[in-house]
């Protein structure tokens, strides 16, 4: 927790005629993290100032807290105006143990086309996992095992209290994960050599020699993000579950990929009903270090920032026909790209066999493509390289009716919304100041 600010808020953005999109005295859906010292009534005090200012709770937990063993850390979820909160925020810091951390749920009730601007907001995303996380369904393979229960209540704990800019917690993972995650690797990756793309076969030696990708060794996710940022500066933030495709689409744009750090059932080890460890670091992981495949995927979520309900369906759809289950023609042939394939034994035989039909990659076709989502594909989109795929998403992009244009800033880690033309008048420096780099370059080399 930032024990130097009384409150972390990510503030509503202005529209396109500049209004603020959000008035101060709405009220919506909040959380705050706070810690108290384990003395008899302590929580009681601390729950009696929400009382005070008429402030409703609408989800509470509790926890031992990292910091301290004589402290509790609560997380609570209210629906409150923001000038209630930030009277309830004053009145706790006498009675708890760091300033209280506040996060703002609900940013965009009021106004559609909200997006993050900061990577920092990030954090916002943190409490909006839509499926999984700690709550597992009746049908999922780990719902009747209360360890592995009590297990993924520990990574959620994890997602949920992590902050941007911090490390990620590091992880012992136990006997059973270690064997669980062992049985994935070593059936896909005797798979990969003939069965993925070319750009995964040469980033993969390099993930095994700096991030301790193994049979026996299930890989860290901070050390894989540092190996991510000093390759194409993507990196990733811990998750508990499934986001929206708003949510997670808004990540990619700032070359964050949200994953989760949890193993799927020990029961199942070839199954997962929901994207676990295994999907993310051995599916996605790879090809986020080749900047070819860094820069479509930022593509699309730059594409999704501000873009309608509508229009996020198709970029969503485009996604997972390329990223989660792309092919790519190398040589004359197919081969796998797609995260989903290449975390899936089964799939990625099936996908290069003659079973399922295959399409040319056209995101105005692809986005309205109808797919399963609990059978293997039956068909799927070939990209003749990442470069073309990117040049026809950044198209296709141009098309959403969006009244303005985005870039990513990479020095100040956020999104620019060119809709003026001051801030247009400083791209076209800035490209001006990289044109001039290029041509010192080139003469050099003649």
């Amino acid at each position: 927790m930032d024990g130097g600010a009384t409150a972390k808020r990510t503030a509503a953005t202005d529209d396109q005629n500049g209004k603020k999109a959000k008035m101060d005295g709405e009220a919506h859906a909040m959380s705050l993290i706070f810690s108290v010292v384990s003395n008899v009534g302590a929580l009681e005090n601390a729950l009696d100032i929400f009382k005070q200012h008429n402030v409703d709770l609408t989800h509470i937990e509790s926890r031992p807290s990292k910091v301290s063993d004589k402290e509790y850390d609560f997380f609570i979820t209210t629906k409150a105006k923001p000038d209630a909160i930030d009277k309830v925020v004053k009145d706790l810091q006498p009675l708890v143990a760091r300033a209280p951390t506040v996060l703002d749920n609900d940013p965009d009730t009021t106004n559609p086309t909200w997006f993050p601007r900061k990577i920092r907001e990030l954090d916002v995303f943190a409490t909006r996992v839509l499926d999984a996380g700690r709550d597992l369904k009746s049908d999922h393979p780990g719902f009747t095992d209360a360890e592995y229960r009590k297990r993924r209540a520990f990574f959620a704990d994890i997602a949920i209290n992590y902050k941007h800019g911090e490390p990620i917690p590091r992880v012992e993972y136990t006997a059973d994960e270690i064997a669980t995650w062992g049985q994935v690797f070593n059936k896909l990756t005797a798979l990969y050599p003939t069965h993925a793309c070319a750009e995964f076969n040469r980033v993969f030696p390099l993930l095994v020699e700096n991030c301790g990708y193994r049979a026996d060794n299930v890989p860290q996710l901070e050390d894989i993000s540092q190996f991510l940022k000093d390759s194409t500066g993507f990196r990733l933030r811990p998750v508990a579950g499934l986001l929206s495709s708003r949510d997670f689409l808004a990540g990619l744009a700032f070359r964050v990929f949200h994953s989760t750090q949890y193993l799927r059932h020990k029961s199942k080890p070839l199954y997962t009903p929901e994207p676990d460890i295994c999907h993310e670091i051995l599916g996605h992981v790879p090809l986020f270090a080749d900047k070819g495949f860094a820069e479509f995927s930022q593509e699309i979520g730059l594409a999704s920032l501000g873009a309608s309900d509508e229009d996020v369906t198709k970029l969503a759809t485009v996604y997972w026909f390329t990223v989660e289950f792309g092919l790519c023609r190398q040589n004359g042939e197919l081969k796998a790209y797609g995260a989903g394939l290449l975390s899936s034994f089964g799939e990625l035989e099936y996908c290069l066999s003659d079973k399922p039909k295959v399409h040319p990659f056209e995101p105005e076709v692809t986005g309205v493509t109808e797919y399963p989502v609990t059978v293997y594909q039956p068909q799927y989109f070939v990209a003749e390289s990442f470069a073309s795929a990117k040049e026809k998403v950044r198209k296709f992009a141009a098309s959403l009716k969006k009244p303005f244009t985005v870039r990513y800033n990479p020095y100040t880690e956020s999104i620019e919304v060119l809709d003026n033309t001051s801030r247009v008048r400083d791209l076209a420096v800035s490209i001006n100041n990289d044109m001039q780099v290029l041509c010192q370059a080139l003469a050099h080399r003649s």
